[in-house]
């Protein structure tokens, strides 16, 4: 049975489900508008409402996103590409066709809710995709994050790739040989992605795009994990990052236009965003601090894993009783002024974003393309006491391209496709520290959202540059002198530490950290590139005082 759908060809979507195995007795229910998603999530209990009229709903665990049990179909040619590392695991397509089949079966009676989109704001190489899920809320979440297409897009659709979301359909590791009772499993033969056992909306999220970086530079499409938006004149700047270290808070800025807050393709022609929303982290998220992304959550967004007062519906921001990775996704229409549709020039200037918990990096410094190369294969950040169970000291991650774990190809593909534009477009690049200053976690202080504003105001309009720089003696990181305005050595990190015995040999140790970390990829770069990084050698003959 086929239930009425927004727009488009019932009998071709019909005829598409059938060939998948997915058409059963139950309704399918095709880009429904999002008051009606909301309206029957309502019914089925799968979630409230809260004061500002978001969709509350609660995931269970996982609360987040299960990396080690992500695998590819290894079939060949399509997998010939694959890195295959601690990330890019292989799967066998006996075992894919086993889940999908028990998807099947899960799937064949129920009500199946399905999103049509595309991933790519720029038609030219964009990828039409298509969400069958059996959860309301997981149809809206798509409809909310992905590109919403037109009436007319509708009417002759065919998926590029289809993802098959069977969130509460648990995988057993005993009887269906996984893991664990999570498979997110990618077949490129198949053109499919298979979720069962999470009903995190971010697995639909990263497991897409995740497809993009695999299929964009065939394209000839730099993929990034990063934020992007554009200066009144169209000067577009892009964030790179890692989650906790600034990409979609810095990059909702109510003094620029908005592209996207999270994955961007970088092409011969433009920056455009994969995406046609938002999915912020929202725990301690305040009006004062983060007034777009506050004000953008309302009716029509959905919030994961947050804790409302069941009275009066307030949102607690502040709470982690389920999870610190409360979540909230948006369209990106949401936010006053942003680029629709989210396409822009080449950027101007590129900002590497680390949270340094050692305390030991600059707020802001300029990199040469070598440092560039050697930071953006190093996707520098640290994880912090309290984060994660056994982590009582600040703990390094390196993460290369600022995503691997969504990296199907080996990083140094990445990271060449990012020099070549850089040098073509003279991009300016930068590393933002916005972590600790004054000491390391737990002596010193989090960098202020202001503060770090500020700085990066003064390297978009190039005041920061007209006031000379100075290599950093440990990190090679050229550290601006200021604009004058700045208050007395808040760019010197070491400046800034009472105990400056303590800042040598911390810095010391994380230059270690650093080198041993990219003797991975010393072998396949450029000798310039890696002799751009921390100089271990000065670290260790440090000044004293």
């Amino acid at each position: 049975m086929i239930a009425p759908s927004a727009e488009g060809c019932i009998a071709a979507v019909h005829d598409q489900l059938e060939a998948l195995g997915m058409a059963g007795g139950g309704g399918v229910h095709r880009n429904l508008p999002p008051a009606e998603l909301i309206a029957r999530s309502l019914a089925r209990g799968e979630g409230i409402l809260a004061a500002n009229g978001a969709l509350v709903v609660k995931t269970g665990e996982p609360s987040g996103r299960s990396p080690d049990d992500r695998v590819f179909v290894r079939e060949s040619p399509e997998t010939d590409e694959v890195d295959w590392s601690a990330f890019n695991r292989p799967c066998r397509p006996e075992l894919f066709d086993r889940l999908l089949n028990k998807a099947r079966g899960y799937l064949h009676d129920r009500d199946l809710y399905v999103f049509d989109g595309f991933l790519g704001a720029e038609r030219t190489y964009r990828l039409p995709v298509r969400v069958i899920a059996d959860a309301t809320w997981h149809a809206l979440f798509a409809d909310t994050l992905f590109v919403r297409p037109s009436p007319i897009e509708l009417d002759d659709f065919t998926p590029g790739f289809t993802v098959v979301d069977c969130g509460s359909l648990r995988a057993s590791a005993d009887f269906d040989g996984t893991r664990s009772s999570v498979f997110v499993g990618i077949s490129f033969t198949r053109k499919l992605v298979l979720i069962l056992g999470s009903m995190y909306g971010g697995e639909i999220k990263k497991a897409v795009f995740t497809v993009m970086n695999y299929l964009m530079p065939q394209r000839g499409v730099l993929p990034m994990h990063c934020s992007a938006n554009m200066g009144e004149a169209g000067d577009v700047a892009l964030f790179f990052g890692l989650s906790g270290t600034g990409k979609t808070t810095l990059s909702a800025d109510p003094s620029r236009r908005l592209i996207g807050d999270d994955e961007h393709g970088w092409s011969d022609h433009s920056i455009f965003n994969f995406e046609g929303g938002c999915y912020a982290k929202v725990i301690r998220l305040s009006a004062e601090a983060e007034p777009q992304i506050h004000n953008a959550i309302k009716f029509g967004s959905i919030l994961e894993n947050v804790i409302i007062d069941p009275q009066t519906r307030a949102i607690d921001y502040d709470s982690d009783f389920l999870t610190e990775n409360t979540r909230a996704t948006y369209p990106v229409e949401h936010i006053p002024g942003a680029v629709i549709p989210g396409v822009g020039d080449h950027p101007r200037n590129v900002f590497f974003l680390t949270c340094d918990a050692f305390g030991v990096l600059p707020p802001i410094a300029r990199l040469t393309p070598a440092m560039a190369g050697y930071h953006f294969l190093s996707g520098f950040t640290a994880k912090v006491a309290g984060t994660e169970v056994g982590i009582d000291e600040p703990r390094p991650t390196f993460s290369a391209c600022y995503g691997a774990p969504f990296m199907p190809l080996h990083p140094t593909r990445y990271a060449s496709m990012l020099a070549e534009r850089l040098a073509w477009h003279d991009t300016d690049c930068w590393l933002v520290n916005t972590g600790w200053t004054g000491g390391s976690y737990g002596t010193g202080e989090r960098m202020s959202i202001q503060l770090t504003r500020r700085l990066l105001t003064a390297a978009l309009d190039g005041s920061l540059a007209r006031g000379g720089f100075s290599p950093d003696p440990v990190f090679q990181v050229l550290v601006p002198e200021g604009d004058g305005t700045l208050p007395a050595g808040v760019l010197s990190p070491r400046d800034t530490w009472a105990d400056k015995d303590a800042y040598d040999e911390t810095a010391r140790r994380l230059a270690g950290m650093f080198a041993e970390n990219f003797a991975q990829f010393e072998a396949a770069v450029d000798p310039r590139i890696a002799a751009a990084g921390p100089l271990v050698d000065a670290a260790a003959a440090a000044p004293t005082d």
